[in-house]
């Protein structure tokens, strides 16, 4: 519940505290962003069918570690983070960088649970953390 506020904030079209930036810097806000979402469509194309909305393996599931979850274990809380960095950065928004901020801390608290479901489920799962980071 707590993520969905969070993203009804971060798209509530407020205009509460802006900050002037560079117009090359602006832009890379959207490489970021175009990037983020690339990111994130490989992840759930990687997914496919095991997607699910509850943070607990899926019974039919198997421990991806290949493609872009090589580079993050959650490459879906990830490729949203970091696009809502990028277009607080594109649209020179200290209210949706600060929203992102608080996203970051729910997805590590909500990733450390599911970890440890994780862990129970698959046991080679502790070495991949070992490789592996949370976020990047």
């Amino acid at each position: 519940m707590v993520q969905v506020l969070l993203f009804i904030a971060y798209f509530l079209p407020l205009r509460v505290s802006y900050f002037q930036l560079p117009g090359w810097l602006c832009y890379s806000g959207l490489v970021l962003l175009g990037v983020s979402i690339l990111f994130g469509g490989i992840a759930l194309f990687q997914l496919n069918t095991k997607l699910s909305p509850f943070p607990s393996p899926v019974a039919s599931g198997k421990l991806i570690t290949s493609g872009v979850y090589r580079i993050s274990r959650h490459p879906i809380y990830t490729a949203l983070l970091f696009s809502g960095l990028g277009y607080a950065i594109y649209g020179s928004s200290l209210y949706k960088v600060v929203i992102t901020l608080l996203l970051l801390i729910l997805f590590y608290y909500k990733s450390v649970y599911e970890e440890r479901l994780l862990q129970e489920r698959f046991p080679e799962y502790e070495d991949y953390q070992k490789r592996t980071p949370r976020f990047i």
